[in-house]
């Protein structure tokens, strides 16, 4: 069996998408806000894809929509989440703490 996983993620695609979200400071600072108000991982994996085809060219019926298309369908959007949903709550773990003392 070989290991598919690229640079720690689910594949190449989920990766793509993780960096580039990352790398652009708007998109970066609105994922953060997403991911601050989602109730839990799974409600962030559907907004983060719902926003990603949103952003999405459209190329019509065409050989590089369908490429577009199978590329996207590769993504692991939980996986993606579940890095940021705990990174924006990290912090919620200690407020909870020090307010249960």
């Amino acid at each position: 069996m070989s290991d598919t996983r690229y640079n720690g993620w689910a594949n190449y695609e989920t990766w793509a998408v993780a960096l580039w979200i990352d790398n652009e400071e708007p998109t970066y600072h609105y994922r953060c806000l997403l991911a601050r108000q989602a109730i839990d991982v799974y409600e962030l994996s559907q907004t983060l894809k719902a926003w990603v085809e949103r952003l999405a060219p459209d190329l019509g019926a065409s050989l590089f929509s369908d490429l577009l298309n199978a590329a996207l369908s590769e993504v692991d959007w939980y996986e993606i989440a579940e890095h940021w949903y705990a990174e924006a709550h990290e912090d919620d773990e200690v407020d909870n703490e020090l307010n249960n003392e």
